[in-house]
């Protein structure tokens, strides 16, 4: 299994980016996938989860109406449109897969993540 993130970079304060995390080895329709994210000495941190048919999405309080998480099941990818950035974004940016056969919430997979910085 292979969740490969791409699309971060260096931006502007108030600026967009979008990520996306390409995975194989899987049946991508089998799973949640999440974006989590990790800013240096801090912990990860949970921003935003999207159900295997894209029918609930959750969000983290701090991201809530400036980021939007997709899917794109024939693609077997995830989308995480970033909007109106701010340098406290910073961080390292990971998806992660959850099997819709867990009992509870819980990551199987994850990507290497790709970073994202925000400059002030």
């Amino acid at each position: 299994v292979q969740l490969v993130e791409s699309g971060g970079g260096l931006v502007q304060a108030g600026g967009s980016l979008r990520l996306s995390c390409a995975a194989s080895g899987l049946t991508f329709s089998n799973y949640a996938m999440g974006w989590f994210r990790q800013a240096p000495g801090k912990e990860r941190e949970f921003v935003a989860r999207i159900t295997w048919s894209g029918s609930s999405i959750f969000y983290a309080d701090s991201v809530k109406g400036r980021f939007t998480i997709s899917r794109d099941n024939a693609k077997n990818t995830v989308y995480l449109q970033m909007n109106s950035l701010k340098p406290e974004d910073t961080a390292v940016y990971y998806c992660a897969a959850d099997s819709v056969f867990n009992t509870v919430n819980r990551y199987d997979y994850w990507g290497q993540g790709t970073q994202v910085t925000v400059s002030s």
